[in-house]
C-alpha cells in the first residue's frame, strides 16, 4: 500500500510517529516534537523530529527536556499527552510525513490528523537549554 501524504504541519507540533527502529517504522507509535518541517517538495513535506517517550522523566540527559503535568499543566495540556514526557533532541531524524510513519492518535484532539498538541512557548527556554547543551 503506498503511504498517503499528511497536510502540512508546523515546527513546534508534537504527532504521534512511528519513530524508526533502524530502517522499519517502530511498531509502537510515540510522540515526537516537529523540529523542523522541509517544503522543498511541496505538498509532500519531511519533518525532523526528536524523539519522544514517557520512561524516566525525572531523569534529564544532555540534550533533553521533559512536559511535566506537575511543573507546568498549562504545557502539559497544549502538548496533549497523555503521560509526563520527555524529547531527546539527540535522537532526531528527518522522516517523509506519510501515513507510514505519523498515524492519527487514539484520541484524536484535532481530527484525523498526526497532531496530539503544540509545544507551549513556556518550554522554549528549556528546547534552546537541550539545543546548547549539545553544542558543548
Amino acid at each position: 500500500m503506498t503511504p498517503l501524504w499528511w497536510a502540512e504541519p508546523t515546527a513546534g507540533d508534537i504527532v504521534w510517529c512511528h519513530f524508526p527502529d533502524d530502517v522499519n517504522p517502530h511498531p509502537k507509535p510515540r510522540p515526537a516534537l516537529i523540529l523542523i518541517v522541509f517544503d522543498d517538495d511541496a505538498p509532500h513535506f519531511y519533518v525532523r523530529v526528536a524523539y519522544g517517550t514517557s520512561q524516566k522523566t525525572t531523569s534529564l540527559h544532555r540534550g533533553e527536556f521533559a512536559v511535566l503535568r506537575e511543573r507546568n499543566p498549562a504545557a502539559f495540556e497544549a502538548a496533549g499527552l497523555s503521560y509526563d514526557t520527555k524529547f531527546d533532541l539527540r535522537q532526531a531524524i528527518d522522516l517523509p510525513y506519510t501515513t507510514e510513519w505519523f498515524s492519527v492518535p487514539p484520541a484524536t484532539p484535532h481530527g484525523q490528523t498526526p497532531k496530539l498538541g503544540t509545544l507551549h512557548a513556556s518550554l522554549v527556554l528549556a528546547v534552546q537549554a537541550a539545543f546548547r547543551a549539545l553544542a558543548e
